[in-house]
């Protein structure tokens, strides 16, 4: 049985899918949602001004923040507590390095079902965690 359960949360129908999963599934666990604020990479990010680039990133902590609320909203309405956390980076290192860092015992992920071209194309956060995850990762569908 799993004590410490992190579930990246993003908002997104898969994301609260996983949530309700490791709510029900994991009643004595301690479950934490984890909403990574994405930072500008690669080519675009070398034409941005990095000033320019700090207000962009706190206004994505501070919706990260609401969509948290509505994580702590959606486990409450189900007689739970939920802790939450707010990082900033490429989601799916954070999501791993939290896990390894923190002690988590499991991973509870929604899967965007991606398939053929576009999962290949778009790569998977999902995917991205469960290949290089030290704990034991759980894909919601």
């Amino acid at each position: 049985m799993s004590n410490r359960l992190l579930v990246p949360y993003d908002g997104s129908e898969p994301a609260k899918d996983a949530l309700e999963y490791a709510l029900e599934k994991f009643p004595d666990a301690d479950v934490v949602a984890l909403y990574v604020v994405p930072v500008p990479e690669g080519y675009s990010a070398v034409f941005q001004d990095p000033e320019e680039r700090i207000p962009a990133v706190d206004r994505a902590r501070d919706h990260g923040h609401d969509i948290l609320d509505d994580a702590t909203e959606l486990a409450a309405d189900r007689g739970r507590d939920l802790d939450t956390e707010t990082v900033t980076g490429k989601p799916d290192h954070e999501i791993v390095d939290l896990a390894e860092k923190e002690a988590y015992d499991t991973i509870v992920i929604g899967s965007h079902s991606r398939e053929g071209i576009s999962r290949i194309l778009l790569g998977s956060v999902a995917e991205n965690v469960v290949r290089r995850s030290p704990v034991p990762v759980i894909v919601v569908r």
